[in-house]
């Protein structure tokens, strides 16, 4: 018999991600029955993800009453745009932080200090929160002439770092009857930025820096769904009378289709769902084929298919990702290498550890969406449909840690659009939502002002023999709270059996853990301002724990308006018992 006096310790790190193709004898201990609302973490372990919040506060204006979804947001000439209904419009993109050191309405001589006001008005009504402000005049970092609590609004007290945002949003475009989701390309020609978005349904329609908006007036063209900029050329496609046709204008003009001066047309043999820019090729993904666009001009354009067997479910999941391009195929997430093998283009399926979870949102869903946040290698994708409500819809989050793509789900973001862009040096993520607001993902400890439940649960796990019982001593939780945190940690015994113990929860608490620099929240006076010191600890939570069984499983809950935290890794001690 197994001496039974001896404590055994068995420890492990988190990683490798979700896993549900795997028996859990066939597990690696780190790796996830559960994980959602965390993210693998580059810095190791698995984080709680960051919250959302709005971008700009005001809905963006609809047509009609009908509840009508963002179709369009992004970034462009430090403005944000996004389309609604027949409309497109802009508003200040930065998302600046304030100091308001009063509770008092103003008269017209208070100021607001904010990080920047470059990109507002000179002056005008500016939002916090749920309080409207009137200013008459700025500098660099102030709002001016300010009144508070104007419009029937409240005068309240705003913490550091709180979001200002313009209280309107300005029309640019209009007319666009039975737009569609929006496809778009930045572009620049001529040494002048510009966009291009089509809609599906009118004529591409072009912004430059000012904000002018010109419409392409090429007949051929208008109700494309796609639209891409290759070697100086313009590309459209996707229109629904000619949806295997590529149409590429002269180059270094949009708006130029004569075939004298450069411009012409090319057919593919299947329906085009996505056109992608990637090195030094323009992918042309299709419903089930994919080619690639060579060659540099109409005399030497040449399309060469990349495979004939696989295609793209929707070309809105297509993202330049971790030195690929990532798309949604039917059988799960997809990479198109970036190297060239003999002639052609290596693919490969990524997503098999997790393929279950594809295979189901693939059937249930009608709408498809991705984001790609660059500083985390991280690739999102997003499943719903009309019947969905915001806080059940779900996606999948991939990172690519190391080598290896490890994955998580997540659980309560429902994006009718995406845009990422650098703000201020930092990455900026935009979604629309089918409510009509613009957030900004990336922010907060809330999904809009809803609280963010995170579930972690391990492998079941037997340290090599699930013939012996092992009586529980104690968890030790090597992890990093950015604040105090809310979340319980369970044990579950042999597979959560109704016949094995099932000891009580036991809190995370920050309390138990010896003060350090970089872990403790400083504030001046009732939440005026706040600052975070530093971060960077990697705290030990010893915890005393009960019950014993054959086999062992942990679980984190996480159900608070809380920070993140990250879990790094866990220690186990137990004692063996009698083999059954």
């Amino acid at each position: 018999m197994p001496d039974s006096s001896q404590v055994q310790p068995a420890a492990f790190n988190c990683e490798g991600g979700l896993v549900l193709n795997r028996s859990t004898f066939l597990m690696q201990p780190g790796e996830a029955l559960v994980l959602e609302n965390f993210e693998p973490d580059l810095e190791g372990g698995y984080r709680r993800v960051n919250g959302f919040r709005k971008f700009v506060y005001p809905i963006v204006p609809q047509t009609s009453g009908s509840g009508e979804k963002v179709l369009m947001v992004a970034n462009f000439a430090d403005k944000v745009l996004a389309a609604r209904g027949e409309k497109i419009f802009s508003a200040a993109s930065t998302e600046l932080g304030l100091t308001v050191t009063s509770t008092t309405a103003m008269t017209g001589s208070g100021t607001v200090t904010v990080d920047s006001t470059s990109g507002f008005a000179s002056s005008g009504t500016i939002q916090i929160e749920s309080e409207l402000f009137t200013y008459t005049g700025t500098t660099s970092t102030t709002f001016t002439g300010v009144t508070r609590a104007t419009s029937s609004t409240t005068a309240a007290t705003h913490i550091f770092d709180t979001v200002v945002s313009p209280s309107s949003w300005t029309e640019i475009d209009t007319g666009r009857t039975s737009a569609s989701k929006y496809s778009l390309e930045r572009y620049n020609f001529d040494g002048n930025d510009k966009i291009i978005l089509v809609d599906g349904a009118n004529a591409p329609v072009i912004f430059n820096s000012s904000l002018t908006a010109t419409d392409v007036s090429e007949s051929s063209v208008a109700g494309s769904k796609f639209v891409a900029a290759y070697r100086n050329h313009m590309f459209y496609a996707g229109k629904s009378t000619t949806s295997q046709e590529l149409i590429f204008s002269e180059p270094f003009d949009e708006d130029g289709f004569q075939s004298a001066d450069g411009a012409g047309s090319i057919k593919v043999d299947d329906t085009i769902v996505g056109l992608k820019v990637f090195r030094s090729n323009l992918f042309i993904f299709c419903a089930n084929r994919i080619f690639k666009l060579t060659g540099s001009s109409l005399s030497n354009f040449a399309v060469e298919p990349v495979t004939r067997n696989i295609g793209c479910i929707n070309g809105d999941t297509i993202q330049e990702f971790a030195g690929d391009l990532i798309f949604l195929g039917p059988d799960g997430l997809r990479t198109v290498a970036g190297t060239s093998r003999i002639g052609d283009v290596e693919l490969g399926t990524i997503s098999k550890n997790v393929q279950s979870l594809f295979d189901k949102n693939i059937r249930d869903s009608s709408f498809f969406e991705s984001v790609v946040i660059p500083d985390k290698t991280q690739y999102r994708i997003f499943f719903t449909k009309d019947t969905v409500a915001d806080n059940l819809t779900r996606g999948i989050v991939c990172v690519m840690r190391g080598d290896k793509y490890e994955f998580s789900e997540i659980l309560g973001i429902r994006p009718s659009c995406t845009d990422t862009f650098i703000d201020a040096g930092d990455v900026a993520v935009l979604h629309g939502s089918f409510d009509g607001f613009v957030h900004r993902q990336e922010k907060g400890n809330t999904f809009n002002e809803t609280v963010i439940f995170g579930r972690y649960r391990s492998p079941d796990l037997s340290f090599g023999d699930s013939g012996i019982r092992k009586h529980m001593q104690r968890v030790i939780l090597n992890f990093k709270p950015e604040a105090a945190i809310d979340a319980d940690l369970f044990l579950r015994y042999d597979n959560e059996s109704v016949e094995s113990p099932r000891p009580a929860a036991y809190a995370l608490d920050t309390s138990k853990i010896a003060a350090q620099y970089g872990s403790a929240t400083y504030s001046t006076s009732s939440s005026t301002t706040q600052f975070v010191y530093g971060g960077g600890t990697q705290p030990l939570l010893r915890q005393s724990v009960e019950g014993s069984g054959f086999t062992v499983a942990l679980k984190v809950d996480d159900g608070g308006e809380t920070a993140p935290y990250s879990l790094k890794g866990f220690q186990l001690e137990y004692q063996l018992g009698a083999r059954r």
